[in-house]
């Protein structure tokens, strides 16, 4: 959807933006782009609509040479997000997200309706609509802004540092709101970060940008976690490479340990022989629905009939298949015993997430 052919931005006083940049952007994918401050991000997104002109190279979007577009005419089909949004303070929330399609002649009911259904896509409500953006919170404003720039459904979406100025919570829920809204809509989304986790988290494909907008490396989030191209890029994915790459790991996709499990109906001596069987001093107690009746140690049995009678412990966290493996080292930092215990739909015990477990996908 956009190629980036040896491009270079050199400003008037000397200092080069970007660097012979060779940059594909897949057509439906999120590419991240991040790096150090001085390393062309913003630069190279804006050069994608024209508000910044390439020195040299060329710049092609969706198979045309965008060089050779009237900038008003590229532009529309490109929508572009900043920081706050970017709205206009004396403009209604649903004038904000009508500006586009007013400017370009649509009748103010086709308008209204079209801002309406994208306060519903993006997850603002339609109590809002004549607020000002100074009567919104960050998150809102965040979203109007969203709204307004999918609101003529242009292909290609800009974001620089979209949402760099809410709060860490809000920031996490407006990132799996645009997730969410990206598996919808399917946009071409080249989005500017400067926090390596923001990019993990959103992309599909990540480029890590050099001062001077020298590209380092451009692969999928859990290749460049894997196998980082040089010291520069190991440098700046940070010494905790290892639970970023949990964190792109699903607990559905390995597969969980039965554990010492016993029935409700089984005794102490019972759970004895299958805690020494797995080699552990603990053990699951289920019911006939293999629901989860909780765990204890088996010092703490005593000499009990029936274990489904006993006071049992219950685990502090669970994790369920849609998790991430880095919740499930989370749960077992929180766990005495040091596993994950994996809950189904239901409730029902399937199993526990081991040390062992993610070590093995961490050699992967």
């Amino acid at each position: 959807m956009i190629t980036f052919e040896q491009v270079t931005k050199r400003f008037p006083d000397g200092t080069t933006a970007v660097t012979e940049l060779d940059l594909d952007v897949p057509e439906g994918e999120v590419v991240v782009l991040v790096g150090p401050s001085g390393c062309g991000k913003t630069t190279t997104l804006r050069m994608v609509n024209r508000m910044v002109e390439p020195t040299s190279g060329r710049l092609f979007v969706d198979g045309r040479d965008a060089l050779r577009i009237a900038p008003h005419e590229l532009r529309r089909g490109i929508g572009y997000v900043i920081q706050a949004g970017g709205l206009f303070p004396h403009r209604t929330v649903t004038d904000n997200i009508t500006t586009v399609p007013r400017l370009l002649g649509w009748e103010r009911e086709r308008a209204t309706r079209r801002a309406r259904e994208l306060m519903e896509l993006v997850g603002l409500d339609a109590v809002v609509a004549d607020r000002y953006p100074h009567q919104l919170s960050g998150g809102q404003q965040q979203r109007v802004g969203v709204a307004r720039a999918l609101a003529v459904d242009p292909p290609i979406l800009l974001m620089d540092e979209p949402f760099g100025a809410v709060d860490p919570i809000v920031r996490a829920r407006l990132q799996q709101e645009m997730l969410r809204l990206q598996a919808e809509v399917r946009k071409t989304i080249v989005f500017v970060t400067h926090d390596i986790d923001e990019a993990i988290a959103m992309g599909d494909r990540i480029a890590i940008l050099n001062v001077g907008g020298v590209l380092e490396q451009f692969a999928t989030p859990a290749e460049l976690l894997a196998k980082p191209a040089n010291a520069f890029v190991a440098d700046f994915l940070g010494e905790e490479r290892g639970l970023k790459r949990l964190s792109l790991r699903k607990v559905s996709e390995v597969t969980a340990d039965p554990g010492p499990v016993v029935g409700a109906d089984a005794s102490a001596a019972d759970a004895g022989r299958v805690a020494a069987e797995h080699g552990t001093d603990w053990v699951v107690v289920v019911d006939d629905d293999r629901h989860l009746v909780g765990w204890a140690t088996v010092d703490e049995l005593g000499d009990a009939a029936r274990l489904g009678e006993l006071d049992l412990q219950q685990p502090r966290l669970f994790v369920y298949a849609e998790n991430s493996l880095r919740a499930a080292l989370n749960a077992m930092v929180s766990s005495r015993v040091g596993v994950a215990v994996r809950l189904g739909p239901q409730g029902t015990y399937e199993g526990v997430v081991t040390h062992e477990i993610l070590s093995a996908e961490l050699l992967r």
